[in-house]
């Protein structure tokens, strides 16, 4: 099974929903793939909170008896189709079973709305967590940099060879950001470009990645270091650093207004 097959049954996976040949084979494809088994505790980190943070809800007897009534209009399969069958029913119940329908419709689309607004705020503060510890383990393990150049067109390339998209590079030395180089980082169970850049006494990681992703907040702090966000041309950029946040922000900020197709 290759990751591409696998990416589709996760979810299924996590929900217990795979039958046992396929269950058996993915097991077997997460026990030698890094990538696809952070994706599975990823799914299931997002499943429990959504658990225990999501509201529950009864259903009202009022719901329930409407319902039941509406299944009692439909005809059954395999019934006899005469001429009571085809009889219209009267108009103001057609009109009750419209609203009823409509109103039905209308809260599906509100909850759905809801829990998007729920998952995509976790996602993305799971997002923030994520660069936070990957600045900090690639600090503390003196694992910062795998390219170290600060020449743009040395980095850019070196990148690109690693990944299926092609990160905006760019050295504003001369504003204070010097370039020091670049590595891979895995970010949100994906291969990602991390730009290094130093300004003053202070290391900046920036994760690039090619839109649409999870979006934080444009401003975070988490753990004493301060998270900025922003996307313009095809490319989101996320900033990592103990820097003033108002400094990030515009660091980061300056990076998306530089990139190409802006």
């Amino acid at each position: 099974m290759n990751c591409s097959t696998a990416i589709e049954r996760l979810s299924p996976y996590v929900d217990g929903e795979l039958h046992a040949l396929p269950r058996i084979l993915l097991a077997r494809h997460l026990r030698g793939c890094a990538s696809c088994a952070a994706r599975v505790e990823e799914l299931r980190r997002l499943r429990s909170r959504l658990r225990s943070e999501l509201p529950h809800h009864r259903v009202s007897p009022q719901l329930q008896a409407r319902v039941q009534t509406l299944l009692a209009t439909l005809p059954m399969a395999g019934a006899p189709k005469g001429p009571a069958s085809r009889r219209p029913e009267p108009a103001p119940r057609w009109r009750w079973l419209a609203g009823s329908a409509l109103a039905g419709s209308a809260a599906t689309l509100a909850a759905l709305l809801a829990v998007n607004l729920v998952v995509n705020r976790i996602a993305a503060q799971d997002i923030v967590a994520e660069a936070v510890a990957n600045h900090v383990q690639a600090t503390l393990g003196q694992h910062l940099i795998e390219i170290a150049s600060s020449d743009q067109h040395t980095v850019k390339p070196w990148l690109s060879a690693r990944l299926d998209y092609s990160p905006p590079v760019q050295d504003l030395a001369a504003e204070g950001f010097a370039l020091l180089g670049g590595r891979l980082s895995t970010l949100h169970a994906q291969r990602a470009a991390t730009l290094v850049y130093r300004y003053r006494f202070h290391v900046i990681d920036v994760f690039v990645r090619p839109l649409p992703v999870v979006a934080p907040e444009e401003k975070r702090s988490l753990r004493g270091f301060n998270v900025a966000h922003a996307s313009a041309g095809g490319m989101d950029f996320l900033a990592v650093s103990d820097v003033n946040a108002d400094v990030l922000g515009a660091f980061v900020a300056r990076l998306a207004a530089g990139s190409p197709g802006r």
